[in-house]
């Protein structure tokens, strides 16, 4: 359910296409081999925005009602990333933090739109246009407003600031100068040239990125924000992306850190501008209030796209799950389910539509397997399901494939190998074999995971409440807690404090 941001209310539009979107590979091998996935489609109804002020803030700037080139970009941005989001009391949380930061923002009178989007990668941007995006996953990592905010004033300053079109005039002139360079017959000249471009345009960048995190912290100390609060979530954001959590098996997307990288010259800019209005402690941070707008958000896999858990992927729509052999890694994507045992052998799941009336091998054989060895077409049974397996070889790479026809579609198994052995037709065997359908029962017991806000009960410690936590593995727990709640090695906790747990 797509949901506009609105103090008072968000008004609602046409939910993404539901279920496990499987994209039609005109060449699925050559995917296989990038662990590629496309984006799936959605429809969308358009957008409707109320301008009514919540009690005590500032309204919202209005918004204008998109034009086509904006909705072709968010239309192709919330098909990368998940779809939208929809919780009616994060939105509101949202929708209050933008409206104080445009209302004390160097354009108050700008038009911006904000977009939740259901992905738990941790990650946000705007357009030119004044569109911002924020994934879910970067919201349940904030701690408090004062974080949150601090993400949401750097997006808009680099729109306030123009940053895209600087940006892109500057691309432009890099591009013409390596044009240019070509008519050089000397390679070195050529070479200096592009090494000189490129450089500048990464310094540009980065130039553009220190700009924003000051007037970012600017605005947040004057929209009575915590000032220091855009130096520690960059901290623990950095934190965070080094965790091998749950959350990152399912990022497909490079992260907010990949294009705003929290080095240590920046996190100290941002101290020494916020240093500027006061001492740490200053601004409102309103944790407590912050953290119970969390409690029931979404934690990790969206249940339209299945779970992973562990080496099991499920998904309770379709009711299908599989596993995976030890020493595979899943990640799951809203165009397919990937896996690696990093190092020789990658794994891609996803599912067609395929006509009754046509056989599985005479699928295979149907022209969307490159390199098929023909006469290796077998016919089989997989938990009562017809299936069929065949091999095909590409470019020095060994393939398996195998579908099996489940209801209302066909479900594709393949695996590609640089070094093919007998783990891995092993280790194909047993995937396939895995495939089952879940019973009713089954699928009424799964649950997606969710951020629970508990408070601390005297004389609990991060150890008993990271095991309290579900669904993550069991040497995971502990750092996963501390990072989730900022929470160093050292760091007491208080009786009645509030914490984020994972649950279903």
């Amino acid at each position: 359910m797509e949901r506009r941001l609105d103090p008072d209310r968000a008004s609602r539009a046409n939910r993404a296409s539901g279920g496990f979107r499987a994209a039609a590979l005109a060449s699925v091998l050559v995917a296989a081999l990038g662990l590629a996935g496309c984006a799936g489609s959605i429809s969308e109804q358009p957008l409707i925005t109320s301008n009514a002020p919540a009690k005590g803030l500032p309204p919202m700037p209005p918004v204008t009602p998109p034009n086509t080139q904006r909705s072709a970009e968010h239309v192709k941005l919330i098909g990368a990333y998940g779809g939208v989001y929809s919780n009616p009391k994060v939105e509101t949380e949202v929708a209050q933090i933008v409206g104080r930061l445009v209302e004390a923002s160097d354009q108050p009178n700008r038009s911006f739109r904000v977009t939740i989007l259901n992905s738990p990668a941790v990650n946000a941007f705007a357009l030119p246009s004044g569109d911002l995006y924020v994934t879910r996953g970067l919201i349940v990592l904030a701690n408090d407003e004062s974080e949150l905010a601090a993400v949401i004033a750097h997006e808009i300053a680099h729109v306030t600031a123009d940053h895209a079109r600087q940006r892109q005039r500057q691309a432009q002139a890099a591009a013409l100068a390596k044009r240019v360079s070509n008519v050089v017959v000397d390679p070195g000249v050529r070479e200096d040239t592009r090494e000189t471009a490129e450089t500048s345009l990464a310094t540009f960048s980065q130039q553009q990125e220190f700009e924003a995190d000051e007037i970012g912290v600017k605005t947040l100390a004057r929209a009575g924000f915590d000032p220091f609060a855009a130096a520690r979530f960059l901290t623990s954001m950095a934190r965070f992306a080094a965790l091998p959590s749950i959350n990152a098996a399912t990022q497909t997307k490079a992260g907010f850190l990949s294009s705003h990288p929290s080095t240590p010259a920046r996190v100290e800019k941002a101290r020494r501008v916020a240093r500027q209005f006061g001492a740490p402690g200053i601004g409102n941070s309103a944790s407590n209030s912050y953290l119970r707008s969390l409690n029931g958000t979404l934690y990790g896999d969206d249940p339209r796209e299945g779970y992973v858990r562990g080496r099991e992927f499920a998904h309770i729509e379709l009711g299908i799950a599989f596993e995976v052999p030890d020493g595979y890694v899943l990640k799951n994507t809203s165009a397919a389910v990937l896996a690696t045992d990093g190092e020789h052998t990658a794994i891609r799941f996803d599912a067609v539509a395929v006509p009754d009336n046509t056989s599985l091998a005479d699928y295979l054989r149907s022209g969307w397997v490159k390199g098929l060895v023909a006469d290796s077409i077998r016919t089989d049974m997989v938990g009562g399901l017809e299936a069929a397996m065949a091999s095909a070889l590409v470019e020095g790479w060994s393939f398996r494939i195998g579908v099996i026809r489940g209801p209302e579609r066909v479900y594709r198994f393949i695996f590609a190998s640089s070094k093919p052995a007998s783990a891995y037709e092993a280790a194909f065997r047993r995937t396939m074999a895995s495939f089952r359908l879940l019973t009713p029962e089954q699928r009424a017991e799964m649950r997606p995971l969710r951020i629970r806000i508990v408070a601390v009960r005297p004389n609990e410690t991060v150890q008993t409440l990271a095991a309290r936590m579900v669904g993550v593995d069991e040497e995971l727990k502990v750092p996963l807690f501390e990072a989730l709640n900022d929470l160093g090695p050292d760091r007491q906790l208080a009786s009645g404090e509030l914490v984020k747990i994972i649950s279903d």
